[in-house]
């Protein structure tokens, strides 16, 4: 345990919560700035790690992240504070030990939880005499105006200069405090073997490979499963905890498509012309969420009966055994690493809004939870344009059959993750119902033994939902009766229609390699780090 020498007053609290840096990072700068003593605090909160979205994946990418926190912190002159309470209680005694004097934090477009227990803090540090100094998150506002120009305020964001780390801390004087375990949360042993590994370190590797050579192909390869964990940014976790900010990797990839157009690698500049785009889109999300959060249940938008927690649909859908090789092989993939392409991700809940006919939000939940990069904003946006809520633009039910020979042309993730079609023909893969039984035999697949037999005729289920949808959309209209959705021998081809410990052990630097690396690819074209005004 860590103990500092003696006690202070008028402290400036800073509250990390997903913006796990020291760089770039508009709350620390302020507190900084001050000149008062700053006390770093990251509080764990049994209700938010109960919340059915949250898991052991994310847990231990945020503690390989908060332990590199930590370490740049204390390079600087200060500790991470680590605290296990409900925020008010652990606030409220941090304030009776110092007198704080004002909380700096950035604001979070999270869960109506976080949004709940964010105003009770609001309301807490107003009783208190607390000044509490919320910082906006680059290109995302608060309060945004329907006639507002967005797009203007996010790109004058992220040209604006990056914020430079401190060099030193003025330390507050207290015990920095036990770091929990996951089973302090009943989160359970760790399940994924692969997931991506935390920590500012890994996050700015991960955006110096992609803009060096690694996302040369990301504009003709980000689609296909097969490819996108490579030529991916694989940015997206870093992101959503903060290790890198959008800012960071906006202005690299800005500087790095300058360099190529000049050295006139115009694949290179259009893929990180793509990148640009999918950054502004995904602070879009994010800005959607902040001005509209989730609809409530049993609103209007509600259009498919809830399914149970023990629905042998769910369970099949989120094991991968529905079938549907591409649909299988996804959540597969994602159960085992944590991570999939977003196109797969949208192709995942509209299989279940509309083939299997499930309400969204839990299968939303249970899709969360295995993403490692899980973020409310940029989540359940997805999933309510996937699940064509009642009021929305029409619905976009795709065919997963002709997904998968669009995604994934040779089976070649199908048969990583589907191990059991590996032998099928290119021709059949896809749809192994339809396979001749010689090849079927030739592969060893036996339906309901080695791999199971389709859920739904695919086509005559979409067909259903669309007429549901109809119904409920234009009240007068009489829905012809539904077609039946059991798998059949054959299916009518269709064309796809529209879309505790101290720190924990074996997490440790090594030698001198750097902790919350900065990063400046020596390219021009974008603003610099600057300290704070």
């Amino acid at each position: 345990m860590f103990y500092f020498c003696s006690m202070t007053r008028n402290v400036h609290l800073v509250w990390f919560r997903r913006d796990l840096r020291v760089h770039d990072h508009a709350a620390l700068a302020a507190a900084v700035a001050s000149g008062a003593p700053v006390l770093p605090l990251y509080i764990f909160e049994r209700d938010f790690w109960a919340l059915p979205e949250h898991s052991r994946r994310q847990f231990d990418f945020l503690m390989d992240s908060l332990t590199e926190l930590d370490d740049a912190l204390t390079e600087r002159g200060a500790r991470l504070i680590v605290r296990r309470g409900d925020a008010l209680d652990v606030l409220a005694d941090l304030h009776r030990r110092h007198g704080i004097e004002a909380i700096h934090m950035h604001e979070d477009s999270g869960l109506p939880w976080t949004r709940a227990r964010d105003r009770a803090v609001r309301r807490w540090a107003v009783q208190a005499g607390i000044s509490l100094r919320e910082q906006a998150r680059p290109g995302i506002i608060r309060g945004l105006g329907a006639q507002a120009d967005w797009a203007s305020q996010w790109a004058e964001a992220m040209s604006t200069p990056r914020i430079r780390a401190p060099e030193t801390i003025r330390a507050a004087t207290q015990a920095a405090g036990p770091w929990p375990i996951a089973e302090d949360f009943c989160l359970g042993p760790e399940d994924c073997n692969d997931r991506q590994k935390g920590g500012r370190t890994a996050g700015v590797e991960l955006l110096r490979s992609f803009v060096a050579g690694r996302g040369r192909r990301y504009q003709q390869e980000t689609d296909q499963p097969a490819l996108a964990d490579v030529s991916g940014s694989r940015l997206s976790p870093h992101l959503a905890f903060g290790t890198v900010s959008v800012r960071e990797a906006w202005q690299a990839a800005v500087r790095a498509r300058a360099a190529y157009v000049q050295d006139g690698d115009q694949t290179f500049a259009a893929s990180l012309a793509a990148f640009l785009e999918r950054l502004e889109g995904r602070a879009r999300a994010i800005q959607a969420f902040e001005d509209r959060p989730l609809p409530q249940t049993g609103s209007s938008e509600d259009l498919r009966p809830e399914a149970a927690p023990g629905d042998p649909r769910l369970a099949a859908w989120i094991e991968g055994r529905t079938g549907f090789p591409l649909i299988d092989a996804g959540m597969r993939a994602l159960r085992q690493t944590g991570w999939l392409n977003d196109r797969m991700r949208a192709m995942l809940i509209g299989f279940a809004a509309y083939q299997l006919w499930m309400d969204w939000r839990l299968p939303a939940e249970k899709l969360a939870a295995l993403c490692t990069d899980f973020d409310p904003g940029i989540h359940y946006p997805q999933v309510i344009a996937q699940a064509g809520l009642k009021g929305r633009r029409a619905p976009a039910i795709r065919n997963p059959v002709r997904l998968s020979q669009q995604l994934d042309p040779d089976g070649a993730f199908i048969r990583r993750w589907v191990p059991e079609l590996a032998a099928l023909p290119d021709a059949h893969i896809h749809a192994p119902w339809d396979a001749p039984k010689a090849d079927l035999a030739a592969a060893g697949v036996i339906f309901g033994q080695t791999y199971p037999m389709r859920m739904v005729d695919h086509v005559a289920a979409a067909r259903e939902a669309r007429e549901r949808i109809a119904q409920v959309r234009q009240p007068g209209r009489v829905a012809p009766p539904p077609a039946p959705r059991q798998s059949g021998p054959r299916e009518t081809r269709q064309a796809d229609l529209p879309f505790r410990k101290t720190r924990p052990k074996g997490i440790r630097r090594t030698g001198k390699a750097p902790v919350q690396l900065s990063f400046d690819l020596g390219l021009s074209g974008a603003a610099p780090e600057t300290r704070p005004v």
